[in-house]
């Protein structure tokens, strides 16, 4: 996934404009207009790096030159320097906050997508996202997944059909639901989410393209599995945490997806350090 230029920019002008408001006040009234300062953005802790895209956006809106020798996916150790930037230090100290915060929230995500993909490794299955996302964001947090080896799922509800249970609830049933999907959107891969094994043949039996497992003991999934024989992909999905991924993926479902990828995943610890006050 590529991050669009456009995205880019509404972000970046959104969250200044939140910030800033009609300027800095603390800053303009200490720090002379003509200083200039060095600083680097240093973590505090092992990261898989992502969001220099956009911190790059916002340097170049000030007029901040930078000098970076990584790039997004990167894997860099505590107290490593990500990126050095010089310039106005007005600049620097107006877009501070603006810029660690998307850097570290970006950050944290690919950070704690990469541990997902390390635990499942040794299986055939794939970390997936969801729609649970902070509104405005989902563009770039769907991209720290992918930078952290995951996979995107659907971007918008308009990028795919999920039928899940609250459709199931108002249709009457799989049955019902699947034949309405097919007559409305009959060229459309579709993909249903089954919380019970009968749910799961229903749908296997009337055309289902891919099965949502959802909230499924290990067990349960394991049989799934033996009664698809790869037929059609299978998502787990549900309670996953990092404790229980593993045991999720070896069951032989194909994905599985991480709603804590997005909605919780903490902020990286990156520090913005003036050069000459390095400790």
């Amino acid at each position: 996934m590529q991050l669009s230029s456009k995205e880019i920019e509404r972000i970046m002008e959104t969250a200044l404009a939140e910030d800033i408001g009609r300027g800095d006040i603390t800053t303009n009234a200490l720090i002379d207009s003509g200083a200039r300062a060095a600083f680097s953005f240093v973590p505090r802790e092992d990261i898989i790096l992502c969001g220099l895209p956009v911190i790059a956006r916002i340097f170049d809106k000030f007029g901040i030159n930078q000098s970076a020798g990584h790039k997004d996916g990167d894997k860099i150790a505590m107290g490593e320097t990500i990126v050095k930037i010089t310039g106005n230090a007005r600049a620097i100290l107006t877009a501070e906050r603006v810029s660690l915060n998307l850097l570290q929230h970006m950050t944290g995500i690919a950070t704690l997508t990469d541990k997902y993909v390390e635990r499942i490794k040794h299986t055939k299955a794939k970390i997936l996202d969801t729609r649970k996302t902070m509104p405005g964001l989902r563009e770039i947090e769907k991209y720290a997944v992918t930078i952290g080896g995951g996979k995107n799922h659907r971007m918008r509800l308009d990028d795919g059909v999920l039928i899940k249970d609250n459709h199931l609830t108002i249709c009457g049933g799989v049955k019902e639901a699947l034949k309405a999907a097919r007559v409305n959107l009959p060229y459309t891969k579709i993909e249903i989410e089954c919380e019970t094994m009968e749910q799961a043949k229903e749908a296997l039996e009337n055309g289902a393209d891919m099965l949502l497992l959802d909230n499924m003991q290990p067990v349960l999934l394991k049989e799934i599995v033996a009664l698809v024989q790869g037929r059609v992909p299978l998502e787990a999905s549900g309670g996953v945490n990092l404790d229980n991924v593993r045991e999720i993926a070896e069951t032989g479902v194909d994905f599985i997806s991480v709603g804590a990828l997005t909605h919780s995943a903490p902020n990286a610890d990156i520090g913005l350090d003036m050069e000459q006050h390095r400790e």
